[in-house]
């Protein structure tokens, strides 16, 4: 896995020569979606196309099938967004690729400022809990749940508010004119999400062109018997296929039966697929959700 630093200026370079990608994203415009996408995209212009909802992300890609999905799966803090696994099988998209961003933030407001003019702080509520450290040593800062992170500071830029700060990203304070008054607020630096690239079949196929396929996203059902989801995992085992992550969820309709999410990695995709047609005869509605390479990590 890649490390690097976290630089969302986007390249004015496109590395196939068709012009912009259009990228679908939940939130607006200086969201942590869209520093994701820059940073997964670093050579290509793109055209964020902001969502109010996951499920408008999808229905977005649905009716545009040239457009991008980059959608978060998990965070190191928060744990999984269970209801996107469900989105991204019923979408029939394919994961091409992921990004794991380090979730940092700032206090920031109109230039011009400091802290201690400041009397409140508007965010997300989370947003709001991860920097519970720095709202104690500040407690004249009064802290009020707004959208989200960049909703705030643009909320706060366009109603000109004095004396009001937002807590966000770096990125959306400078795309809506606030001033950074102190970065890195957040009190676990250890703060990352994982998001995931997805694209029809068609553009599955051109991005994933030229990459090293080592890590692939599958979910199944097995048989409600002893030792059935043991059987499976132990033939991944065989084939030197490195289980990263599982995530079961209920099948509505099917008391007590569940649907395993698994992220696999390896460094052989032709024994991955050999492992996939000896798992075949174990398991029950076996779907690939994409293959792809391990994705950098930004700090």
């Amino acid at each position: 896995m890649t490390t690097k630093e976290n630089n969302t200026t986007p390249s004015k370079a496109s590395l196939r020569g068709v012009g912009r990608l259009s990228i679908a994203i939940q939130g607006i415009a200086g969201s942590f979606h869209e520093s994701a996408a820059r940073l997964f995209f670093p050579n290509e212009e793109v055209n964020i196309i902001p969502c109010s909802s996951f499920k408008e992300v999808f229905k977005t890609v649905k009716e545009s099938p040239e457009t991008i999905a980059v959608v978060a799966i998990e965070n190191t803090i928060a744990g999984s967004l269970l209801p996107n696994y469900d989105l991204i099988r019923a979408s029939g998209l394919s994961i091409v690729g992921e990004h794991k961003l380090r979730i940092k933030h700032c206090i920031c407001a109109l230039p011009g400022q400091n802290l201690k003019d400041l009397k409140e702080v508007y965010s997300h509520p989370i947003a709001l809990m991860q920097c519970t450290d720095f709202l104690e040593a500040n407690p004249q800062l009064k802290a009020i749940t707004y959208e989200d992170t960049a909703s705030s500071a643009r909320m706060i830029a366009e109603k000109k508010l004095m004396g009001a700060a937002a807590i966000c990203s770096a990125f959306a304070a400078q795309m809506y004119g606030l001033e950074v008054l102190q970065d890195g607020i957040e009190t676990n630096k250890r703060n990352f999400t994982r998001f995931l690239v997805l694209a029809s079949a068609e553009q599955a196929e051109k991005l994933r062109n030229g990459k090293v396929l080592n890590k692939s996203s599958l979910v199944f059902s097995v048989a409600h018997s002893a030792g059935a989801l043991s059987k499976v995992l132990s033939i991944f085992t065989f084939y030197d296929i490195n289980l990263t992550k599982i995530q079961s969820l209920p099948i509505i309709g099917r008391e007590w039966e569940y649907q395993f999410y698994v992220d696999l990695q390896y460094d052989d995709h032709k024994r991955y697929l050999q492992s996939l047609e000896a798992i075949r005869p174990l398991t029950k509605d076996l779907v690939s959700l994409g293959d792809y390479a391990e994705g950098e990590q930004t700090i």
